[in-house]
């Protein structure tokens, strides 16, 4: 629909100082046209800094009088964060933001929500409007007098002229000696959860892994590893993991969250059936599509999968920081030296590696796909580990290898 309900901006892109100071000069033209917003509008601050900062220099009283909402600071709606009334209701609608991520259900968890990205100063403008179709540098607004305006070139200071701003910036610093500081948490906690090492490599090849999820088409990190009402649990591993490629798509159903479990033949949800292969002492394959891990750089993305035991992830080809992130939990980062081979990959795959032990920079990995029906595909696999990113594979993490001194 062209008709707009809802115009956002902020959040942690696109949320300066001179991103909210321009769209704050567009908003004072509103009362100065006597025009009416015909959109609701929100403003998610990037930082207290800048929060305090706007009020400071009176911005947020300037969108207080066009009845925009200016939200805590936080990722907001741009992850989910948004109680949005009627979302529930699924019905078609669009809405326009500063955030850099639009992907389906994303920002209010509907579906039928057609969310359009723009800078802060043109949805500000189009949230005056109303209308998608609307040219700021063209167009003109019909105002409660009934005349014509145009709206002026948004202004904005780069910094602001009194300097920042912050009575509490929310700053805590370490303690000068940190040798006797114990870090208590509750084992009841749903919330936290203390992190144990995972496991360095055994240094043997990886042999009878069976296939987790042939994940086809668009795979975000979203998908791997959602945040909505999930959230809450970004300090507590095991009860977050409960949501890994929730989203994904399975190349053999086209469904998500529905695999097959090789151990009991039944179809289950995706962490549910990785939980069933961790306790059995199987190790899983993950196989995706192009771009795959693509948007925010979610670590939890990375973390979930090696958790519930996940060796490898072998798609087409990778978003560059998830592929990183990969790497640094100690996992297998590859890329299918011929594409085609995606195909050549069967629900009831085990999968064996059979060089491991020769992983070294810049060459490949020979897999070996076995059938259900007993017949054997060899799959080369590239790979982009350098000598340092091998060491956080042998450790089992960059973060052993921190913890013991040698990263």
């Amino acid at each position: 629909p062209l008709q707009i309900q809802v115009g956002l901006i902020g959040s942690c892109t696109n949320s300066s100082y001179e991103d909210i100071a321009r769209a704050a000069s567009l908003a004072k033209q509103v009362a100065a046209k006597n025009l009416k917003t015909k959109a609701q509008f929100s403003i998610t601050p990037g930082s207290e800094v800048v929060r305090s900062t706007i009020e400071r220099d009176g911005f947020i009283e300037t969108f207080d009088k066009i009845n925009a909402t200016v939200f805590a600071n936080a990722c907001g709606p741009c992850i989910g964060m948004w109680d949005r009334e009627g979302a529930e209701k699924e019905e078609r609608n669009t809405i326009v933001h500063s955030f850099n991520r639009n992907f389906s259900k994303r920002a209010d968890g509907n579906p039928n929500t057609l969310a359009f990205v723009g800078s802060p100063e043109l949805v500000t403008a189009l949230a005056i409007a109303g209308d998608l179709g609307f040219n700021p540098l063209t167009d003109k607004l019909i105002n409660e007098d009934g005349i014509e305006v145009m709206l002026d070139e948004p202004t904005g200071d780069e910094l602001p002229a009194k300097g920042f701003y912050a009575e509490d910036p929310g700053f805590q610093a370490p303690a000068a000696d940190g040798s006797g500081v114990q870090v208590v948490v509750d084992e009841a906690s749903e919330r936290l959860q203390l992190l144990a090492p995972f496991d360095a490599w055994d240094g043997k090849n990886i042999s009878g892994a069976k296939l987790l999820i042939k994940a086809f088409g668009k795979c975000t990190t979203d998908h791997i590893s959602m945040a909505g009402p999930w959230l809450r649990f970004r300090g507590h591993l095991d009860n977050i993991s409960n949501n890994m490629l929730i989203g994904a798509v399975n190349a053999f159903n086209q469904s998500t969250n529905s695999v097959k479990n090789q151990l009991t033949n039944a179809y289950d949800a995706v962490p549910a059936v990785a939980r069933a292969y961790k306790a059995a002492g199987v190790p899983s394959i993950v196989v995706g599509d192009h771009n795959y891990g693509e948007g925010s750089s979610r670590e939890h993305a990375a973390m979930e999968p090696r958790f519930l035991g996940v060796k490898a992830v072998l798609v087409k080809s990778f978003a560059r920081i998830h592929e990183t992130n990969l790497k640094k939990q100690g996992m297998l980062a590859l890329t299918f030296a011929n594409e085609a081979d995606y195909d050549k990959i069967q629900e009831n795959d085990t999968i064996n590696f059979l060089d491991l032990t020769e992983f070294a920079p810049g060459k490949p990995l020979t897999l070996e796909f076995v059938h259900e029906d007993g017949s054997k595909d060899i799959i080369m696999a590239n790979h982009t580990y350098n000598e340092g990113q091998i060491g956080w594979f042998v450790a089992g993490s960059a973060l052993n290898l921190i913890a013991a001194g040698k990263a």
